[in-house]
């Protein structure tokens, strides 16, 4: 057992104690001085009637910092055992959106009105945007404040908002500066902030997807970036944690959705639900795959002359289909991040040509030696051949399937997995048996 599962161990002992009716100080102690997300992990070990009461236990604080830490299932089932009282004070933008509308509403109607209305503000802009993800607080100064006002305000608002810099706005809220708090606090305490403030600032728009925002954090090695709406007006922050966060989540959701799935359904669907998310995807897959076994039944005629010929097929399969797939995960993981742009779409398509070509090359020559063993030189030909041709037009329809599902304003992560392994099947059993019935004179 590693020191943090002994840890998280000895935590859930003590709150097992202070449950039933313990006074140990040290447990107290110990519970309040754990991390939140070692907090939320003892808290899901809990049945939700000691899971409440321990919740009722905590500072309106300490609760706001626990409930994002906890998984979406123990989060909501917490929620809807709890008083609507115990939760309005504490729930937070992210958690107020987990839930199903109505118990949201209740709770938004009990938050304090100026918090209330902030999250019910935020929850107004697109779902994966920058300003849903963004944060409210932040320190700004108007351009005519000196350094001394400036250190002044931070002073008075740190406590309550993130200061990783200073922002500085003009008359109309507008964003007209950064100013660095090493440089603050070297200044002269009757200069202008204005004058040692940096006029390019780097800020995203609150319609911008949080994708986006995580490439252009990356790209200028950002703590923070500036939120602005429409007229320019600052309107809040998105940190380098946040920016983690998503990019997880976004990592995660390509993955199931490559498998044609959806994370959500880990936590929230009925099998019902899967089944049906599952379908249109499994059925597309199908189809295409009925197409390969036409494909063999047309060339039935040269499999009954050559029957050796059905012990490669599956082979030719797997290894064009593993390429394909690798090139989709690359160019979809490359799309998520930058690194592949569509308007230089010739880049990615030159360097999987290349590698197709080393693979296709190696796997054909130990293939062909093994059908040259097996059968003969004829036969080590149409195999060799059929590997090296479908593992090259594997990697290419990874390469291009993507880019042209993004293109077309389809979801590359859904739509390039199934439709390619599917599809390369079909093509790599056309390829082989079509060779094999024009040499069949040679082979048979």
């Amino acid at each position: 057992m590693s020191d943090q599962e002994q840890d998280q161990e000895r935590l859930l002992e003590a709150a097992r104690r202070l449950l039933e009716g313990g006074k140990d100080g040290r447990d107290e102690e110990a519970l309040e001085a754990a991390h939140p997300s070692d907090f939320a992990a003892i808290l899901q070990h809990l049945p939700l009637e000691q899971q409440v009461t321990l919740f009722r236990r905590l500072s309106a604080e300490r609760a706001g910092d626990v409930l994002p830490a906890l998984d979406d299932p123990t989060l909501l089932t917490l929620v809807r055992a709890l008083d609507e009282d115990d939760v309005g004070g504490v729930l937070g933008r992210h958690l107020v959106e987990e839930l199903p509308r109505e118990e949201a509403e209740k709770i938004l109607d009990l938050m304090e009105e100026e918090h209330s209305e902030d999250v019910q503000e935020i929850l107004e802009y697109p779902e994966h945007s920058a300003g849903r993800l963004m944060s409210p607080d932040f320190v700004a100064v108007r351009e005519e404040a000196t350094v001394e006002d400036a250190i002044k305000h931070i002073r008075d608002s740190v406590a309550r908002e993130r200061a990783f810099e200073l922002y500085v706005v003009d008359s109309h809220r507008h964003l007209v500066g950064t100013v660095p708090l090493r440089r603050l606090l070297i200044a002269n305490p009757s200069t202008p902030v204005l004058a040692i403030r940096d006029e390019n600032v780097v800020s995203v728009p609150t319609t911008m997807d949080q994708e986006e925002v995580a490439r252009v954090v990356a790209k200028y090695d950002l703590v923070a970036v500036a939120v602005v709406d429409g007229r320019h007006h600052l309107v809040g922050t998105i940190t380098a944690d946040d920016v983690v966060d998503i990019v997880g989540e976004e990592a995660t959701e390509d993955i199931f959705r490559m498998a044609g799935s959806d994370a959500a359904e880990l936590e929230r669907r009925s099998p019902r639900e899967i089944a049906f998310l599952r379908l249109p995807w499994v059925m597309a897959t199908l189809f295409i795959e009925l197409g390969a076994g036409a494909v063999i039944h047309y060339f039935d005629q040269t499999l009954g002359k050559v029957i050796l010929l059905a012990s490669f097929m599956p082979v030719i399969q797997a290894i064009s289909g593993n390429t394909g797939l690798q090139s989709v995960t690359m160019v979809v993981r490359g799309l998520a991040t930058g690194q592949v742009q569509l308007s230089r779409w010739w880049e990615p398509l030159r360097r999987q040509v290349q590698t197709s070509s080393i693979l296709g090359g190696i796997c054909a020559l130990v293939v062909g030696s093994v059908a040259w063993l097996w059968h003969s030189a004829a036969f080590a030909f149409v195999v060799a051949f059929s590997m090296f041709a479908s593992v090259n037009l594997s990697g290419f329809a990874g390469t291009m399937i993507p880019m042209l599902s993004k293109r077309l304003g389809f979801d590359p992560a859904i739509t390039a997995g199934p439709f390619e392994t599917a599809l390369q099947d079909v093509l790599g059993i056309t390829i082989f048996l079509s060779l094999a019935t024009l040499l069949v004179h040679w082979i048979a």
